[in-house]
């Protein structure tokens, strides 16, 4: 049974902030304000720009790798959720960078807008072109209609770069496509105006069709890829139906950042979406659109969680971050040299409404940077179309992958590891002396998008998936999470100490290990897997350890949780019914009297968790 999601249904402070007027969200971006040779695949032929005849985008893997990977897609899955199974990725996997340049002709909060934004794309592009790094410059509507950046583009371009699309809606696209304009100003940022969301599906097939038309009779073939910090999914399968793009991308994950909500997806890399719902990833191959989308902007895995103060991605008008060399460095090194399953990616590059004095110190440095390490082997720059062929060729399904951060940057002793697979997001996070689950989310492909065929009526736009913790929105006087604690045979519980750094490894193409050394001796085992997450405890002497998981999260948990069994939870949020049950026989769960919930493994020590949706009949 199909369940349709409402906006903000699992919290209304999802979206914070305000529409900001240019002077203050430049300074505010830039940071004065919000600021607070494992890898050996080549890249086959790049596009090119002049629309020539271009080969399969591919990144390309060793042949035995291929055969291994071709043996093992026969294997079925065999759990307790039913589930189609991707190839096997195989060892040696590569860690893929899409230098991203999105490109408006104007920008209402800026004075001399349209010099000032091309001024800033002429700039990029003889960084990137001094580099010799492939880039995907995409091309919002008002920009592509310009004949100074059709000519700039067909002139300066190599035959390495991507020529793409940028999907908001500026006056002149809506008007070509006799729709009504309603913003403001030539370019709106209103979620309802400047969206596709905001629009009827029939609304949105035909800004489409204009764009596409257009594009092909400009450049003399259509383009490959299609990004913005959000496209729905009508849209998305129309391109890819009609007009065979092979990749799009959205906005990283984030609570309210110009009044822009997307939480609780698919953390970083990229996935299969659902056709309901555009930001769910999908679990089988009826129910996904082909078409894989790569999340933006280069999240720290630590630091950028929820609505936490600061901006700290890869985008080079940070200063702290991503204008920062030293947490550059830090970034990539995480990328390139710790486990991250299927693949490892991010995305750099930076739109141009920033304008180029902002960018040019950390574009500057990060350019340099990448091409030193593609020099070198240890990452892959491509454009988003060639990621998107390697993804599709590569993978049936979305695959499992890993995000992976064992040194903090701040130098305050935080250590993170993320887990996707297409059935759940999880978050493990260590501070403050102490570890916990952060955060854990399920996806299902059933939950109907509220803009699937209804326009967005509101000026923000929020998406999620399905909680079962949220460690920051969920938090109040206390802290929430999921607390491992010891249980001694007779006085209060304590909380289950790290003694230092934990062990992460790929047991598998799917599966990751993360094995925590105790205080006072014994070991804590995770075992991350497509479908299940298994804890095992022992002590110094090799015994089971007497722990838990007690799960944390006041009243928002409460208001989540239908039920509490001995097998597991139910829970209901946003007219979705899904679960956390447990695997192991053995185990049970039960409510405690301060409202938390307590996870109790078997006499062995071990606990499955399984967080699924329930399936339908």
């Amino acid at each position: 049974m199909k369940s349709r999601a409402t906006i903000l249904g699992q919290c209304p402070n999802l979206v914070g902030g305000s529409r900001r007027d240019v002077a203050a969200r430049v300074q505010e971006r830039a940071g004065s304000i919000r600021s607070s040779a494992r890898h050996t695949s080549h890249i086959a032929p790049q596009p090119g720009a002049d629309g020539a005849a271009r080969h399969p985008y591919q990144i390309r893997t060793p042949p035995i790798l291929v055969f291994l990977a071709g043996c093992l897609s026969f294997l079925t899955l065999c759990g307790v959720c039913r589930a189609e199974t991707p190839p096997a990725a195989g060892a040696g996997e590569p860690r893929i960078v899409n230098i991203y340049n999105f490109v408006r002709n104007s920008d209402y909060r800026l004075a001399n807008s349209e010099d000032v934004l091309y001024g800033c794309t002429e700039r990029q592009i003889e960084l990137i072109q001094k580099a010799k790094l492939p880039a995907t410059w995409a091309l919002q509507y008002d920009a592509l209609i310009n004949p100074r950046y059709q000519k700039l583009f067909k002139e300066q371009l190599g035959t390495n770069d991507e020529i793409a699309a940028w999907w908001e809606i500026p006056r002149p696209f809506a008007e070509r496509a006799g729709l009504k304009w309603r913003g403001q100003h030539e370019w709106d940022s209103t979620a309802n105006i400047g969206f596709s969301p905001g629009y009827t599906p029939d609304e949105r097939r035909k800004l489409v069709d204009v764009y596409m038309a257009d594009f092909k009779a400009i450049f003399g073939y259509y383009p490959r890829t299609v990004g913005s910090w959000f496209i729905d999914e009508v849209t998305l399968a129309y391109l890819t139906e009609r007009y065979h793009i092979v990749a799009s991308c959205n906005c990283k994950d984030q609570v309210g950042t110009d009044g822009y909500t997307l939480w609780g997806g698919y953390w970083n890399q990229a996935y299969y979406p659902s056709r309901l719902n555009a930001y769910m990833p999908a679990q089988t191959r009826a129910g996904q659109i082909d078409l894989p989308v790569f999340r933006m902007l280069g999240s720290d895995p630590i630091y950028q969680y929820a609505n936490s103060p600061g901006m700290s991605t890869l985008e080079p008008v940070y200063p702290k971050a991503g204008g920062s060399a030293n947490w550059v460095a830090w970034f990539m090194d995480n990328l390139i040299h710790q486990p991250a399953l299927a693949f490892g990616f991010t995305q750099a590059g930076q739109e141009n409404s920033f304008g180029w004095d902002a960018m040019k110190t950390g574009l500057t440095l990060q350019i340099e940077l990448l091409a030193k390490q593609a020099k070198a082997g240890e990452i892959q720059v491509a454009t988003l179309a060639q990621a998107g062929e390697w993804f599709h060729h590569r993978y049936s399904l979305t695959p499992p992958t890993a995000v992976v951060a064992l040194d903090d940057w701040k130098q305050q002793n935080r250590k993170t590891v993320w887990y996707d697979s297409r059935f759940y997001r999880i978050n493990f996070l260590w501070e403050n002396g102490a570890f916990f689950i952060r955060d854990l989310h399920c996806f299902d492909e059933n939950l109907v998008s509220v803009t699937h065929d209804t326009p967005l009526q509101t000026e923000s736009l929020a998406y999620g998936t399905l909680p079962i913790m949220e460690g920051k929105l969920w938090s109040g006087a206390e802290k929430a999470g999921i607390w491992p604690v010891l249980l001694p045979a007779s006085g209060e519980k304590s909380p289950l100490m790290p003694d230092g750094s934990p062990v992460v490894k790929e047991l598998t193409s799917t599966d990751l290990s993360i094995s925590q050394p105790l205080h006072e001796g014994g070991t804590f085992t995770i075992i991350c897997g497509e479908t299940n997450v298994t804890f095992s405890g022992v002590n110094g002497q090799g015994q089971p350890l007497r722990w838990a998981w007690d799960m944390v999260g006041g009243a928002k948990q409460k208001s989540a949780v239908r039920e509490v069994t001995q097998n597991g939870i139910a829970y209901r949020q946003t007219g979705m019914d899904y679960q956390l049950r447990l695997g192991s026989t053995g185990s049970s769960c039960r409510q405690l009297d301060d409202g938390s919930i307590r996870l109790l493994p078997d006499s062995s020590g071990k606990l499955v968790l399984i967080p699924c949706p329930v399936l339908s009949k």
